[in-house]
């Protein structure tokens, strides 16, 4: 959750407990609106063969829970904002400086680590919920930003996804990491 006790100071409280964070939204009913999950999540962590990498011909992909949708963030970001009368300081400029510090964030979390499987197999669990709250904290914040400057972000992800197959066609570039503008027709 992003905490802010004075307008230009903003701080992340990563030392909250899953269980202090889940009684938190239990006693402002919004625990209820949450999806169920059962906290493990080996589920989601690919097999690996004996070298500790993904076996790609059997690799299942990782995915989210249904919910919460965007939609429900936003709402839950404009409830947390409103009851705080944050709104004022939440304005396009403040809510890009305050993503682009989170992004810096997670980047602390990989740095000097060199490559990391995917799945994070040689995290420990507390290293893993630590990505999970500033990940969050950048869709929250991006989230935000979307909202304060009208852009539905469902939509533009839709619209970009179809504008990045027109620049990289699977029949041009498969396998390959080259800009767009360096494919020959």
């Amino acid at each position: 959750m992003i905490i802010c006790d004075h307008p230009s100071t903003f701080s992340n409280v990563t030392s909250l407990s899953l269980v202090s964070v889940t009684m938190a939204l239990q006693q402002n009913g919004t625990a209820s609106k949450m999806p169920k999950h059962n906290g493990e999540t080996s589920s989601h962590h690919p097999a690996l063969n004996g070298n500790g990498e993904i076996k790609s011909d059997q690799a299942e992909r990782f995915t989210f829970t249904p919910e919460p949708t965007l939609e429900d963030i936003r709402h839950m970001q404009a409830d947390f904002t409103d009851e705080r009368n944050w709104n004022q300081f939440h304005q396009p400029r403040n809510l890009l400086l305050a993503l682009v510090g989170e992004v810096g964030e997670v980047s602390e979390l990989f740095q000097w680590r060199g490559e990391v499987a995917e799945g994070l197999p040689d995290w420990t669990e507390p290293e893993r919920e630590h990505l999970a709250q500033e990940l969050s904290d950048v869709l929250i914040y991006l989230v935000e930003l979307a909202e304060k400057c009208h852009v539905d972000l469902p939509q533009a992800v839709l619209r970009k996804m179809a504008l990045n197959r027109l620049k990289y066609p699977a029949s041009k570039v498969h396998g390959s990491a080259k800009k767009y503008t360096e494919y020959k027709d």
